[in-house]
Order: C-alpha cells, then structure tokens, then sequence
C-alpha cells in the first residue's frame, strides 16, 4: 500500500514538473506582441475564389477573409492581411512577416515540422484538373506523357508527375496558370477541386470541365508560429475552428461565397454538436 501510494505521489510529482516545464517554454512573445499594438497580421490568398480574392475596388475578400476578420473580433484587435502564394505562406510565419496563416494550405506531416498547425481542420479539397471538354479526358492515365499547367508550391504537382508520367509547368499565380490553359499551352490545369468547381460554376469557363475523379482528399489547416502550437495562441485558434464547426458559422460561410456544400462540413457539425441540445 505504502509502495503504491509513493509511486502515485511521484507520478504526480512528475505530472506537475512536466506541465511547469511546457508552461515555461510558452513565452507567447507573437500573441502578446499582437495584443500589445492592438493588431494582427493575417496572411491569406488574393488570388484563389473564392476564399481570398481581390474584389472590383482592389480589396481582398473571400471566406478565409471572414474568418480572419472573426479571428481579430474575438482577440479585441484590428485586422490587417498579408496577401501570401503556396510558395511563401509558411515563410512569412517563419519570417514573422504574418501572425497567423489562413491560406488554403493542405495539412501535411512535413508542414507541421516547419509551422504550428492546430486542429480541428477547418476545411478540405482534392486534387484534379480543368480541362476542354473537347479533349475528352475521362482518366487520370489520358493525361500520361501531356503537359498540364500547375501553381508553384502546390504539394500535388509531384504526386502526379510521378504518378501519371506528366510534365507540370508550375506557375507563380493562378491567373497564369489558367490563361496558360486558355493559350493551350497545356492540356489541363492541376489544381484543388474546390477552386475549378468555382470556376467552372462562375460562366467563364464554358467550355471546359472537371472530369476526373478527385484524388489525395487533404484536410486544410490553418497555421500559427511553431513556437505557439502548444501555448496561449495555438489553443486559442484551436478554439475558434471547434467553435466555427460547432455553431455552423462554415457552412454559412459556404452559402455566403456560393461554394457548394461539402459532407466534411456538415459532418464536423453534426460531430461537434451540442448533444444536449434540442
């Protein structure tokens, strides 16, 4: 008995000297740096609607956007965004050029060694390809020895060189990318299937089509500094995904941008539900 009670107090001992040791090394410099000047710096996209994109005035709007600007809402703070591509989002963290990246990045198992992704995911999307309808495509193995045009940094454009035989010509921005497409100077243009779904639903692209089946579905994560992950400013952020699932604030979102509504959206909120709740 004696001997069982030492070894609970000396677990407990232990507990309490790891949680020191955590709370220690959680010095929250970017959290109170923010609180501090009153406003935080939010890195999203300018050029990918509809979840960041500049709007007829020059301003960049979107979903992501809104959720920033709830973001700064709940900390008390001003918002100002950063416009940020695939190829350099999780640099500005590094660099300390953003306080917190919301940018329509994949959560992969590489990027959570460089920047501080938190859960829960707040969305998802797969790969696939816009291409002419009179092309025909109906495989992914149709695109074999083709050229398709790709966005740089984007962590698919590797899979399928590899994995179809294809030659990606990566471009800085989508708007490139996609006039490339136009000026048939590829056969298809690589990208999410959320963002062509957008496309191809805003009446400029008539004449093309996504007509694959999506591959490598990948949860979207949001970022904070690395140093952060575990203290004031990655819970925090934790929160706000649990509670944009929990109160449906996505999928209103969703309906606001005209995005069409995805099962993992509505599966997170029927997850993350008040069970007690009528």
């Amino acid at each position: 008995m004696k001997k069982t009670l030492t070894t609970a107090v000396s677990a407990l001992a232990m507990t309490a000297v790891t949680a020191s040791s955590l709370a220690a090394a959680c010095t929250n410099d970017r959290w109170n740096a923010v609180m501090e000047r009153g406003k935080i710096v939010v890195g999203v996209k300018a050029d990918y609607k509809p979840w960041g994109f500049r709007d007829e005035s020059g301003n960049i709007v979107g979903m992501e956007v809104d959720m920033a600007a709830d973001v700064a809402r709940a900390m008390g703070v001003e918002l100002e965004l950063v416009a940020v591509q695939s190829s350099n989002r999780m640099q500005f963290l590094e660099q300390g050029k953003i306080d917190l990246m919301i940018a329509t990045m994949s959560d992969r198992a590489d990027r959570r060694e460089i920047v501080g992704i938190v859960g829960p995911n707040y969305y998802t999307s797969g790969t696939n390809v816009m291409s002419p309808k009179a092309l025909g495509f109906t495989e992914w193995t149709d695109l074999t020895g083709k050229t398709v045009c790709g966005k740089q940094g984007a962590f698919y454009n590797q899979i399928v060189e590899e994995r179809y035989d294809v030659e990606v010509m990566a471009f800085t921005g989508n708007a490139e990318a996609k006039q490339a497409l136009r000026d048939r100077k590829c056969v298809a243009w690589v990208y999410d299937d959320s963002s062509i779904g957008s496309d191809l639903a805003s009446g400029n692209w008539d004449e093309f089509e996504m007509p694959l089946a999506s591959e490598d579905d990948n949860p979207w994560a949001l970022a904070v500094p690395l140093e952060e992950k575990n203290c004031v400013f990655g819970n925090f952020m934790s929160g706000m995904q649990f509670n944009w699932h929990q109160s449906g604030t996505l999928i209103a979102l969703e309906e606001k941008w005209g995005i069409k509504p995805t099962a993992y959206l509505a599966d997170k909120a029927e997850r993350y539900s008040d069970w007690l709740a009528e």
